[in-house]
Order: structure tokens, then sequence, then C-alpha cells
């Protein structure tokens, strides 16, 4: 593995991977491994949302080195920006269904937040010429 493609993006991408990362961990243990409704659950979960929060909001500063992208302002968006919403959406209705006592709603938009927002967009960081892909494949 090397860090000089990481070290050497912007402040936006080191943002969003110092960001992803301990979302990743936290993400994984509070779906597979917490207890259910405990007082640390209920914590990491409220660490875990806003770690996803400022993910998403990095992400929109990171340019898209597509050609198909959009300019919105000094933004250059593409295809895989798509993922700040929909995690803008799952960050909203997980807070929104606890509140409610929906716990299956939930359990629902966390599931959709950590395998949409971490695992899929995730494997896409990977695509070649994207900093991840550099940084584990040259």
């Amino acid at each position: 593995m090397d860090l000089d493609p990481l070290l050497s993006a912007s402040p936006a991408v080191q943002l969003h991977v110092v960001t992803v990362v301990p979302a990743f961990l936290l993400g994984t243990w509070l779906l597979f491994a917490s207890p259910k409704g405990s007082s640390r659950h209920r914590l990491i979960g409220k660490v875990y949302l806003g770690l996803m929060g400022v993910t998403a909001i990095a992400a929109l500063f990171i340019r898209s080195f597509m050609d198909a992208s959009l300019a919105v302002g000094p933004l250059r968006l593409g295809w895989i920006h798509l993922f700040v919403p929909l995690t803008a959406h799952g960050i909203y209705g997980a807070f929104a269904t606890i509140r409610a006592g929906d716990i299956r709603g939930h359990r629902g938009a966390m599931r959709g937040l950590y395998f949409g927002g971490l695992i899929v967009a995730g494997l896409l960081a990977f695509m070649p010429g994207r900093v991840m892909y550099r940084m584990f494949f040259g």
C-alpha cells in the first residue's frame, strides 16, 4: 500500500478518507455486533451518522475526473456524487424513524446507509484512476 496518492490528494479527499474509514469500522460494529438499543449503541450510532454526514459533505468537494461531469458553481460532480443525497436521506431516515419508535424503519435506513453509502460507494472508490485504486494497486 502506497500512501502517497492520499497524501498528495486534495484536502477534500483526505477529509473524506479520514471520516469514512472510522465510519466503516463503527458501522460494521453497529450493524453486526452491537447490542441494539443500548446506550453505547445510541452514542456510537450518533458518532457514525455524524461521520457519514461529514463524509458526504466532503464528497461534494471532490472533483469528478469523468468527462460526463456536471459543473455546479465551483463543484464538478460526476455520477458517483449521487451517493451524497442518498447518504443524506439515509441519515435523516435513521434519525426520523428511531425518534418515531419505528425500529424496523430504523434498521432499514441504517442497512441502506451502510450497504449503499459505504459498501457500494466504497467499491466504486477502487475504480481505476481513483485515489484508493492508486494506493492499493499502483
